[in-house]
């Protein structure tokens, strides 16, 4: 039995990904991304079921990142947490922004595509999705830091939609514009004073 050729797969990916950034999905050509990685047609459809496949294939590590990035945060017991710890949570510091943006800065080319250009994959609403994950964990934290009468403001989950999907935006858009790092670095603490969740759900400091 012969050994598939591994070598195949890194060009493979590195032309898919390059044709996909220049074309976006729906546009991207399949005989464009074999001819640029010298390989034949043949070869993609012993390894994926088509052009979608390959897309997906392409973006995979940024969508796992992002999904453990989430659940890092999303999925924890609160009620363990002390009241300090659910206070310091809502304060928005550059510190603790920064390993966001340096996470997707890793990931810089494929979370453009992911956000800007997956339009015809499964991945076309990812935006949506996320602002919906992000916005069920932020209201998750609003009802304990309400349970505990620290939170004094009166917010509903569609007024945490419109905030999240807001805030992930400004997130989104320095990688859409191909920011510098230093230009991030800068944006990061743009959106820190930008955001200021304290105030947005009146937000005291436990006694």
């Amino acid at each position: 039995m012969s050994t598939p050729d591994k070598s195949i797969d890194p060009r493979l990916l590195a032309s898919a990904k390059a044709e996909f950034m220049k074309q976006g999905f729906l546009k991207a050509e399949l005989k464009t991304i074999c001819a640029n990685a010298d390989i034949t047609t043949g070869a993609v459809y012993k390894r994926y079921k088509g052009k979608e496949d390959l897309f997906c294939a392409v973006v995979e590590d940024i969508v796992n990142a992002l999904s453990d990035f989430m659940a890092s945060r999303s999925e924890v017991e609160l009620s363990a947490f002390s009241n300090e710890e659910i206070y310091s949570s809502w304060i928005m510091s550059y510190d603790a922004m920064v390993p966001m943006f340096r996470m997707l800065y890793e990931y810089r080319d494929t979370f453009a595509l992911l956000i800007g250009k997956a339009a015809g994959t499964r991945y076309e609403d990812f935006n949506h999705e996320f602002v919906l994950q992000m916005s069920r964990a932020y209201v998750r934290y609003y009802n304990e830091a309400r349970k505990r009468g620290m939170a004094k403001a009166d917010i509903t989950q569609e007024e945490f939609h419109v905030l999240i999907s807001s805030f992930w935006t400004c997130v989104c858009e320095p990688f859409v514009h191909d920011m510098s790092w230093a230009q991030m670095e800068e944006h990061c603490r743009i959106v820190c004073r930008f955001f200021n969740w304290k105030e947005v759900i009146m937000l005291e400091r436990p006694r």
